[in-house]
């Protein structure tokens, strides 16, 4: 009997070694695959290709991606349905990878076999003797350690691994979290596709991860339903989805489509900008039923009869009839549009049914040629006339008459003065059309014709939409489901929302389950507690968020002379650029161009939001507007009260100043030159 002296470290490396070269087998095989012979047209053999070619890609090598994270030794290997797996030992990794006999060389991360990886404990061991996580520099798998979860004798202990990758230095893009989710945060990324979750998730928390992750899960689970029906990831800006665009590529999805809010209701070009009043009356949920009045403005009950020639034949379908036919079309309560194209069908329907008591035997044919003939179209036409949805909000915001029709009883005279154009749009190309414009046309265009409908979207920083814009996201997921991410806490503009169950009743998914994400992971707990402070005057309804990082973080406040504000800030950047990692300056949009200047003649060089990558400069000069979402190693927070100064009101510019404060992953330092906000002195 041989005896293997080989260090545990050393058969890890060597199994990843063989499971690399198993991937790269794995892409040569769909290399080398010839469909010549196999697809009976060009189509098939286009659609094909392109498949073979999106699994040539998924099977990417990424070398400086750890292959597997992790490692799952079972007490019994599991059912015969996973009998590949017969030996109990599992390597979790981002994607499936097999030897050249099909045997399983690294499991799916979202494969139900990984699942202990993430919930496995010493209370609830599922079945695992041992779970081991991996390190790795630079690629290179480096340590390992061990955690017994089926032996009582052995101490509970946190996971050092686990504690140095959630606070590595990061420079560029989000990363994945995969290697790092926790029960919590694993229950609700496996979550069911047939409900829509809402995740209410205080800084830290990795509620955008977690959302990404679960679009990674739901596409592996339900593979087949979702490619028919697409997938969506809504972000607040670009910087924003630059920044979270290489999350799903790195676990092998690299098809999901990213947009905006703006993105979705991109019909007219936005070339204005609303006061924060009329913006916020544009968003209002009543906009929706002055919509619908307006689009049904122009239909009319008909006048006249409708007569129909046939050969020698005058058909007569009299007023009163035509009247009751577009009273029924009209309780159907269907879209314009489709109403629209029925009217004529139900005009000839009753034209039809006069022929058959004369004793004829008309057939479709028939029924569709009177449908098509002249008078029936020019009575359908008058009757219900076609709009156009552009045009129809152009009208809306342009003509006073036509507004306080279609808002009697949901505006006030002083409302409706707030949403018209100071200047009438003459043309739909020229009009001085605004953001909160926009929604309202893709709220036109749906009572026109239906928005053909995903099967799951993620929208993130959800608290800021207004109630028109979850509209307009909630069209896009009707037949579908939805991963609802945000902060009530972090709503910043003048119409964010003040509770889920609203916001999510104008969604269209009142019934999504709301799930809280308290636990911090990535903002250290002396920031998140100075950032905490601000909570009773922001959302004084949500628990304070915590940490369970081992290190505290460093914070240090400093105030200076007025005069030395930027020469301070500049040097706190300085400061920061000594240590590992990213380094936001975060100050008041209005600040940005002296900072910026001040960078430029000190040689810094500095990246905007969006531009991070590891390959240019470590300082990103980030506006307070755009801040949201990303994440730095270090922050300087330059003059907290221009923050709070720069937002409408008092409240949306404390919330504006939380968000700032909790960007720093390591370490924060704000600088000031005014007095601070009163929540935070002391």
């Amino acid at each position: 009997m041989s005896i293997d002296t080989t260090e545990p470290l050393d058969r890890e490396r060597a199994h990843l070694a063989a499971s690399r070269a198993a991937l790269r087998a794995m892409r040569a095989d769909a290399e080398a695959l010839d469909i010549r012979d196999v697809t009976a047209n060009w189509v098939n053999a286009q659609v094909l290709q392109q498949q073979i070619e999106q699994r040539i890609e998924a099977l990417a090598d990424l070398s400086h991606t750890p292959l597997f994270f992790g490692r799952l030794d079972y007490l019994h290997p599991p059912g015969a349905d996973q009998a590949e797996g017969a030996t109990g030992r599992f390597y979790i990794g981002r994607r499936h990878v097999h030897d050249a006999d099909g045997d399983p060389m690294v499991i799916d991360w979202r494969a139900p076999v990984s699942q202990p990886f993430y919930r496995a404990s010493r209370k609830d061991p599922m079945d695992i003797a041992m779970r081991r996580r991996f390190g790795y520099t630079g690629g290179r798998l480096t340590a390992y350690e061990d955690e017994h979860l089926s032996d009582p004798a052995e101490a509970e202990t946190g996971s050092k691994l686990l504690q140095a990758e959630i606070e590595r230095p990061r420079v560029g893009p989000m990363r994945d979290i995969v290697a790092t989710i926790q029960p919590e945060q694993d229950e609700i990324v496996r979550a069911g596709i047939g409900g829509t979750v809402c995740v209410q998730g205080a800084p830290g928390t990795g509620k955008t991860a977690v959302g990404l992750h679960r679009v990674a899960y739901l596409l592996y689970a339900h593979r087949e339903r979702l490619a028919r029906t697409g997938t969506l990831v809504v972000g607040p800006n670009r910087s924003f989805l630059h920044y979270i665009e290489q999350v799903l590529p790195a676990l092998g999805e690299l098809h999901v489509k990213q947009a905006t809010v703006d993105d979705l209701v991109a019909h007219v070009p936005v070339r204005a900008t609303d006061t924060a009043r009329a913006a916020r009356l544009k968003g209002d949920a009543r906009m929706a039923q002055v919509l619908r009045r307006a689009v049904r403005d122009g239909i009319s009950a008909p006048t006249e009869p409708v007569v129909v020639v046939r050969g020698s034949r005058r058909w007569r379908v009299p007023a009163y009839e035509l009247e009751e036919i577009l009273g029924e079309l009209k309780a159907r309560d269907i879209r314009h549009g489709a109403a629209a194209d029925a009217l004529p069908q139900r005009i000839a329907h009753a034209v039809l049914t006069r022929m058959e008591a004369a004793g004829e035997a008309p057939d479709d044919r028939v029924q569709d040629a009177v449908a098509r003939s002249q008078p029936v179209r020019a009575a359908a036409k008058a009757m219900w006339p076609p709009v156009d949805p552009a045009k129809t909000v152009l009208r809306l915001l342009s003509e006073p008459e036509f507004l306080a029709r279609c808002a009697d009883g949901l505006l006030s005279e002083d409302e409706q003065k707030e949403i018209l154009w100071a200047k009438p749009g003459r043309g739909v190309k020229s009009a001085p059309w605004t953001a909160a414009d926009a929604v309202l046309v893709d709220e036109a265009m749906d009572l026109v014709r239906r928005t053909p409908s995903l099967g799951h979207v993620v929208l993130d920083e959800a608290q800021d939409l207004s109630p028109m814009q979850y509209r307009a996201v909630g069209r896009r997921c009707t037949t579908g489901s939805a991963t609802v991410l945000g902060d009530l806490a972090q709503g910043t503009t003048p119409w964010a929302t003040a509770s889920w169950q609203e916001a999510l009743a104008h969604l269209g998914k009142p019934d999504a389950t709301v799930e809280e994400l308290t636990r911090g992971f990535r903002v250290p707990r002396e920031v998140i507690a100075y950032a905490s402070r601000l909570l009773p005057a922001i959302a004084p309804d949500l628990a304070p968020a915590t940490s369970v990082r081992e290190s505290p973080g460093d914070l240090r406040v400093r105030q200076v002379a007025p005069q030395e504000l930027t020469a301070a800030v500049l040097a706190a950047s300085l400061e920061s650029l000594e240590r590992e990692g990213s380094i936001g300056l975060i100050a008041a949009d209005a600040r940005i161009d002296a900072l910026a200047e001040a960078l430029d003649d000190a040689g810094v060089r500095y990246l905007s939001p969006g531009e991070e990558t590891s390959e240019q400069a470590r300082l990103t000069l980030v506006p307070a507007s755009l801040a949201k979402g990303l994440e730095y190693d270090y922050v300087v927070l330059d003059e907290p009260s221009a923050v709070v100064d720069g937002e409408p009101d008092v409240r949306t510019g404390l919330r504006r100043l939380y968000v700032a404060l909790t960007r720093a992953v390591s370490g924060l330092i704000v600088v000031h030159a005014a007095a601070l906000p009163e929540q935070l002195a002391g």
